[in-house]
């Protein structure tokens, strides 16, 4: 009998519960309250889809309510997608509310700027959603800037099929989605941002001519892609700003919201195939790639030069290079999943006044933020190249793991020509891994284990602090007058400090 009873009982909350969707309820009186006023759904290209915002809609009262409407200003013309608590579209009427409790409106938007009033290179876009309507009328205020862009993408071969470019040959032939830039299409200038959809190959012979203050955006799993004998030159000038970076060209994703500002692996990579050569980029940022730059194989020529040249936030590694020629100078690289610079399968290398830092926040690094080798070992025995040089003058060498150089030579046979001069290096050898090892007895110019008190790694501010600086006043003259300016644009003192900033006085905190 009490099993009965218990079934019944059971049975009785169940169905109760099931038809609690036809409570009674009171007309909302216009006293409802909002997690925000406004809703900035941020920037977004044309024709590219916002993130997803939303908006708690709380009801404060003793009673449970109805709200009569719920409607975008502009109605069913209105440029935003609602959904109110699961349901999609954009005029919702007798939405009920408990008492006490709240429901969530979900926003969106996907805007094409040519048909908006205006049109131009920028538009601000609002709309409101109106709770309610007469006298019990509230608002909450839509507000998205969307800018206009010129998008390069492959072409569209039908039923889903993309153009695609061929990487390797036979067995080892690889198709990723992507296409060459035609002729008309090998200037990009800073008069629109450009955003990339697939690989945008530099065709053999061709050069791409990118110009100061030109803004680049990937979508996932694109990239840039410079074949063989095929050259870029992003170049480009100081900015009077700082802040503004007017003359910097920017590399990073087209996801504009601040939430993605600085999440790595959002795009793939620049990737300077075998054979291109005379590559350069100076005055440029690159941010949030999975590769900052994979820089491959050229025989004897200079295959790329960095100057003034920041790297950011990149899921694996911020530069690298294969049997490359590389020089660099005020060149910066933090935040890498995996090593900030490096230098395999040989080469010959040249970095003066450079910071090769990796303050990795985003899990467990296991690499050092320098790694060097000079080959490989395969399923059929080794691969090696010489290392002619790698030289590291008046650089700082530094990061968040006690031990951030890896030299690994793969034989004896094969040249492994290294070198640190005058640079500060996080070396903290803890456990007398290395004690005896050749590879890793530095000369005395290197300055081991000296804080270089940096403004903020986390921002990737990586000026350095006057007074303080275990980098200040150890950079060898004869290099630091090759390079008189840091990458801020200061000369630097005699004797000059190490690494791509001179160092300064910071301001107050607070």
């Amino acid at each position: 009998m009490k099993y009965v009873y218990g079934l019944v009982l059971f049975c009785s909350i169940v169905l109760w519960s099931s038809c609690r969707n036809d409570f009674e309820t009171v007309p909302s009186t216009g006293n409802l309250e909002f997690s925000r006023d406004t809703v900035f759904l941020d920037t977004v290209f044309t024709n590219i889809g916002s993130s997803t915002y939303n908006l708690k809609v709380y009801n404060t009262s003793d009673d449970d309510i109805t709200i009569p409407t719920i409607r975008l200003g502009e109605g069913e013309n209105s440029q935003y997608r609602l959904n109110v608590d699961g349901l999609p579209g954009k005029i919702f009427n007798d939405i009920n509310i408990l008492a006490k409790d709240s429901i969530f409106v979900f926003v969106e938007t996907t805007l094409d700027i040519d048909n908006l009033p205006g049109g131009g290179l920028e538009f601000l876009y609002e709309d409101k959603i109106q709770f309610d309507t007469a006298g019990n009328q509230q608002d909450v205020t839509l507000i998205t800037l969307v800018k206009d862009a010129v998008f390069l993408f492959p072409e569209d071969l039908g039923d889903g099929i993309y153009e695609t470019l061929t990487l390797g040959s036979g067995e080892q032939a690889v198709d990723i989605e992507g296409f060459f830039l035609d002729n008309t299409e090998l200037l990009f200038t800073n008069e629109k941002p450009y955003v990339i959809y697939g690989y945008a190959a530099v065709g053999p012979g061709d050069e791409l001519i990118i110009d100061p203050g030109a803004r680049i955006h990937f979508h996932k799993n694109s990239g840039l892609l410079v074949a063989n004998t095929a050259s870029i030159k992003a170049n480009g000038i100081q900015s009077q700003d700082l802040e503004a970076m007017e003359g910097e060209i920017i590399f990073e994703s087209d996801r504009l919201e601040p939430a993605f500002e600085d999440v790595p692996g959002q795009w793939g990579t620049i990737w300077c195939t075998a054979g291109s050569t005379n590559n350069e980029f100076s005055f440029t940022t690159i941010k949030n790639a999975s590769v900052g730059i994979l820089m491959d194989s050229n025989d004897g020529d200079r295959t790329l030069t960095l100057k003034n040249t920041q790297i950011y936030n990149s899921a694996n590694i911020g530069l690298l290079a294969r049997t490359a020629n590389i020089y660099g100078e005020n060149l910066v690289i933090n935040n890498s999943g995996q090593s900030s610079l490096a230098l395999s399968l040989g080469g010959t290398y040249t970095f003066n006044h450079c910071s090769f830092v990796n303050y990795w926040s985003n899990g467990f690094r296991s690499f050092p933020a320098l790694q060097i080798d000079n080959g490989l070992e395969t399923e059929n025995g080794v691969i090696a190249f010489d290392l002619t040089q790698a030289n590291f003058n008046n650089c700082i060498i530094y990061g968040s793991e006690n031990i951030e150089l890896g030299l690994f030579p793969i034989n004896e046979s094969t040249a492994f020509n290294f070198s640190l001069n005058s640079t500060l290096l996080r070396f903290n050898d803890i456990n007398n891994n290395f004690e005896g090892n050749p590879l890793y007895e530095f000369n005395s110019t290197v300055v081991v284990n000296i804080d270089p008190a940096f403004e903020n790694t986390r921002e990737n501010n990586f000026n350095i602090e006057k007074n303080v600086s275990g980098a200040e006043g150890i950079a060898d003259p004869s290099i630091s007058n090759l390079v008189p300016l840091d990458l801020n644009g200061t000369p630097r003192n005699d004797p000059a400090d190490a690494g791509a900033y001179q160092s300064t006085e910071f301001p107050p905190e607070g």
